[in-house]
């Protein structure tokens, strides 16, 4: 497969993340995963970012869904558990933190520049329900 330009792909092109079947992605270790060329887990994007999600494990309810709905396969994910995010593939689009179901969100976008330790400090605290 050859490297496709930025200039190169058609509008609304797909770019598999995978080369071989997907059924068993999420209990094949990530260095064990055929991935594309095209993917970004061979190649960073994080040199650009300017947010990231920060993850809080005491909130998370290890639904998936970050894992799911990453397109950079950046949240790692052992055993169906949430264990961190690989912030070298991670571009801090936000989807992983828009689709989190939890109350506070167990992922939450902070600058770069922040500290992991220090955004986790500042987490929000659980919203009650107005009835």
């Amino acid at each position: 497969m050859e490297y496709l330009g930025w200039d190169q792909v058609e509008m609304g092109a797909i770019l598999p993340s995978f080369e071989s079947e997907t059924c068993d992605i999420a209990l094949t270790p990530r260095d064990k995963r055929d991935y594309s060329k095209n993917n970004t887990y061979n190649a960073s994007v994080a040199d650009w970012r300017v947010f990231k999600p920060v993850y809080n494990r005491e909130t998370c309810i290890d639904c998936q869904n970050c894992w799911v709905f990453c397109p950079d396969t950046a949240i790692i994910s052992v055993d169906k558990k949430m264990v961190g995010i690989d912030y070298e593939h991670c571009k801090g689009c936000g989807v992983c933190a828009e689709v989190c179901p939890t109350n506070p969100k167990s992922l939450i976008m902070f600058e770069e520049t922040v500290d992991n330790e220090e955004a986790l400090m500042k987490w929000p605290e659980k919203k009650r329900k107005e009835k």
